[in-house]
């Protein structure tokens, strides 16, 4: 029977590198490697919604077809998928629900830091976002709260911050 390759998470060659000499991978990679295994799980749900050709990913996912390829692959440059991407794809009118809710995993993975990145690189990514509310995943906390210092985007939304982290003391 043949395994389908798309179900099978791959290492990158640093990865393999890594497994063979049996040291632990640095946290870094490790970083890159669940960010790209989470763009496969975005590539693999717009399959599973029977959109097989690149044209079609490309329109469903509101794309151009070299973008809509790079995700496809999960092959994206290292700071993963950008804000303006990922609010082209949330406005996609046939963005598939399970697309979706792999993007908004994706957002709320990158914005809490799973993927690297300062805080001020990740505070940058929230506000870019049009995204109005974003859904709490599991019993977790959103990571992402509306900035309430008045100040609101072109179609009237509040900005999503990173909150600072800051104690009292």
């Amino acid at each position: 029977m043949k395994s389908h390759r798309s179900n099978v998470f791959r290492l990158s060659s640093a990865a393999r590198v890594q497994a063979r000499t049996e040291r632990p991978l640095p946290l870094t990679a490790r970083m890159k490697a669940r960010q790209s295994h989470k763009i496969r799980e975005l590539a693999e749900a717009i399959k599973c919604a029977r959109f097989v050709t690149l044209d079609e990913q490309a329109k469903a996912l509101g794309l151009s077809r070299s973008t809509a390829w790079t995700i496809r692959k999960a092959s994206h440059k290292a700071s993963g998928l950008s804000a303006s991407i990922i609010n082209r794809m949330l406005a996609a009118p046939q963005l598939p629900p399970l697309a979706r809710t792999k993007i908004l995993e994706y957002v709320e993975e990158k914005a809490a830091g799973l993927y690297g990145g300062s805080r001020t690189q990740r505070r940058k990514f929230a506000a870019r976002l049009s995204i109005e509310k974003l859904p709490v995943c599991g019993e977790t906390e959103s990571t992402l709260v509306p900035e309430h210092n008045g100040i609101t985007g072109a179609n009237g939304e509040r900005p999503w911050v990173i909150p600072d982290g800051r104690s009292g003391s």
